[in-house]
């Protein structure tokens, strides 16, 4: 595969749990931190959305996509806030428990955290929003770089006319969730995934998001870096990754270590243990398999690699690592909320990719 889909496949597993938001009035809810990765689309209206960084809310409209890689605790509500008020919002959780009121109290209806649909009082003719939320489950084992770099928030716009296939894929769920048709329980967890993708490669294409994106985008180091994650069995060496890259060995290390942060061989050596991590944490082949899927020669010779660099040998570590922890389930359900916030405070609303890093 290539860096992007290695590095995300190396901690994403299962389904990502999801629902449908419908929400009006002077609405607004907290979500707490969590292990795994969160994401909202925006199918129609628009809403804010502040993290626990402190940072100043960002306006979300129809079409926009947010992905908060890890964890960070955040709210969504109707209007601006700062931080402190955002604080003082109900859990959504706590919302979603309560049934729907006629009076336009907030409640939920048909919670199904594998995609759910329920309807909610609010008040009538009332300006709101319509969104997807959920949460991707991600694995607690070694990350790629490129995820750990990924910031807080990002937050990427569509309507501008930049990322069409992502607009693309915003469409295509507005579509699937919009009437019931057949296959859609395959389809939108599918569309979902490749929204994970489709946000990762916007920020990747960032020209000053730096780190891993300029590597990426430096033809030498690409170069290299698809040698390694297409073949990594493959007995490489100084020689012919430089060849790969047409480069000498000395202009590839530079550039690569500059880059990257590790020179080429001890990448391909750290990226080798992490797959064979991974094969080790998933699956059930004996050691000689995965030594070979990951080119060692031998059960031995990758056993004493893998102690180097984890601490621990491989029949351990599969044998203590605990299955992949996942996002909380609890993730909102096709509702409408009607809950009281604060006096609105001053927002940011960026044109393009929005980080915000803590």
């Amino acid at each position: 595969m290539d860096v992007v889909s290695d590095a995300i496949a190396a901690v994403r597993v299962g389904r990502p749990s999801f629902d449908r938001v419908r929400a009006r009035g002077r609405w607004g809810a907290w979500i707490p931190g969590y292990a795994g990765a969160g994401f909202h689309v925006v199918l129609a209206g628009s809403c804010w959305l502040v993290t626990e960084s402190g940072r100043r809310a960002v306006r979300l409209e129809a079409g926009d996509a947010v992905l908060l890689p890890h964890g960070t605790g955040h709210a969504l509500s109707a209007e601006e806030l700062t931080y402190p008020q955002a604080r003082q919002l109900p859990q959504l959780n706590t919302l979603l428990e309560r049934p729907p009121q006629a009076n336009g109290t907030a409640g939920a209806n048909g919670t199904d955290t594998t995609g759910g649909t329920g309807t909610t009082g609010g008040a009538e003719g009332a300006e709101g929003a319509e969104l997807l939320c959920g949460k991707y489950r991600l694995e607690r084992g070694p990350a790629h770089p490129l995820m750990r770099e990924l910031p807080t928030l990002l937050h990427v716009p569509t309507h501008d006319g930049e990322h069409p296939e992502l607009r693309s894929a915003v469409e295509l769920l507005g579509a699937e969730l919009g009437t019931a048709r057949p296959g859609a329980q395959l389809a939108v967890p599918a569309l979902i995934d490749l929204l994970l993708v489709y946000l990762v490669r916007a920020w990747t294409t960032r020209p000053e998001a730096g780190g891993w994106a300029a590597a990426l985008a430096d033809p030498v180091v690409a170069a290299a870096l698809a040698a390694v994650h297409t073949n990594p069995a493959h007995p490489w060496n100084a020689e012919t990754l430089a060849a790969r890259a047409g480069v000498s060995r000395a202009t590839l290390n530079r550039r690569f270590t500059a880059l990257t942060g590790r020179p080429p061989i001890s990448y391909l050596t750290w990226w080798r243990m992490t797959r064979a991590a991974v094969l080790l944490r998933r699956g059930t082949d004996p050691l000689e398999t995965v030594a070979r899927q990951v080119g060692y020669s031998s059960g031995y010779a990758l056993s004493h690699a893998f102690t180097r660099q984890f601490g621990t040998t491989p029949g351990r570590y599969r044998t203590a690592t605990a299955p992949g922890e996942t996002a909380g389930a609890n993730t909102p359900a096709d509702t409408t909320t009607n809950t009281p916030t604060h006096a609105p405070a001053n927002a940011a609303r960026p044109g393009h990719v929005h980080e915000d890093n803590e």
